[in-house]
């Protein structure tokens, strides 16, 4: 009955407060109406110069291609490769493609590496389709298992999905016991004879609720705004979440255990959340990394989470594909959440 009612009172204190119901609702919903559009590695308006010396019938054809493909911005053609380059040094272009005697070159500018790269592999096989010998060369052919029309949104909303959820369910825990200890109102709580573990339970469980909460809208959105829906069954994402609120919550509270400011807080739980954001594959492959680099990958439950979720959210992988992953976020939720009790001192001397 204890533990019923310090819920209530979590529940209360939540409701009470002008801006952590908003927060609550609006978070997911702007982060899943804005951010599948603006995240993505497609790299557009590349801007192009060509430098046409050969002016042949198959080298005209290969600039309409280039004027007509989405990915470009064709910048018109130049007279030489100088005047080419004077765009590229004064900003005005990305890349320059070169035809002379029926061969081809491609410059790039690689202040933005990324624009570079992409737009010379873009460049590159257009170039590739359209050569005059392309028609004697057999072209690779790729069979698309998964994802089939290559939408990008559908890749982006498990990795949304992890993102809402790291920062709901753990920055909310961390400014919770910390936020008390501020206001004073956490010596109430150390003089009555509450235990360790009903105190914790009633600022995990609440949480749990809104990550119930949090995942039911992200998935609605999905639906309602891109079609997109899950491949593999509803409930195993739901269970994959709950793993990954055990440890976020978890993990708040033990941060604001240790910090006597809020400030304090939020500082130390951003250091953490930023490196297990970007060491867990949500962005980049983790086989890309070095192999020290790697090895973190180990103990960071978000590479479970994310692997686990794209396997079944866009594969339709069932529970013995993410098994693994279950077991790890499990463990590791298990043991936040006995060090988030034990971390807990009701008393200087406990």
């Amino acid at each position: 009955m204890t533990l019923k009612y310090l819920i209530q009172k979590e529940f209360l204190q939540i409701r009470r407060n002008s801006f952590l119901p908003k927060l609550i609702i609006m978070f997911p919903i702007v982060i899943m109406c804005v951010m599948p559009w603006v995240m993505q590695m497609e790299v557009k308006n590349i801007r192009v110069d060509v430098v046409d010396i050969d002016h042949t019938m198959e080298s005209q054809r290969l600039v309409r291609q280039i004027a007509a493909s989405r990915y470009f911005i064709f910048n018109g053609q130049k007279p030489n490769y100088d005047e080419a380059m004077k765009d590229i040094e004064n900003g005005r272009a990305d890349v320059i493609l070169e035809i002379r005697n029926n061969q081809y070159l491609i410059a790039a500018n690689a202040v933005n590496g990324t624009k570079g790269s992409m737009g010379s592999a873009y460049l590159s096989q257009i170039v590739n389709q359209s050569a005059p010998h392309a028609a004697n060369v057999s072209q690779p052919s790729t069979l698309l298992l998964y994802n089939t029309h290559q939408n990008y949104k559908l890749y982006m909303i498990p990795a949304l999905l992890a993102i809402v959820m790291m920062m709901m369910t753990g920055f909310l825990p961390t400014l919770n016991i910390v936020g008390e200890k501020e206001a004073g109102t956490i010596e109430q709580i150390n003089v009555t004879p509450v235990s360790k573990w009903a105190f914790i339970l009633s600022k995990l469980i609440p949480y749990w609720i809104i990550a119930l909460f949090v995942v039911t809208v992200c998935l609605l959105l999905a639906w309602l705004i891109y079609g997109i829906t899950s491949v593999g069954p509803l409930w195993l994402i739901y269970v994959l979440a709950m793993l990954l609120a055990l440890f976020f919550s978890a993990f708040g509270l033990i941060v604001s255990n240790y910090s006597d400011t809020m400030q304090q807080a939020v500082f130390v739980m951003w250091f953490f959340v930023v490196t297990i954001m970007l060491l867990s594959g949500l962005f980049t492959p983790t086989r890309s990394m070095p192999d020290w680099a790697y090895l973190t990958t180990y103990v960071n439950p978000m590479h479970y989470f994310i692997d686990a979720i794209r396997t079944v959210f866009i594969r339709g992988g069932g529970f013995h594909e993410v098994a693994s992953q279950v077991t790890a976020l499990l463990a590791i939720g298990i043991v936040m959440a006995v060090w988030a009790v034990q971390s807990y001192k009701k008393n200087q001397a406990s």
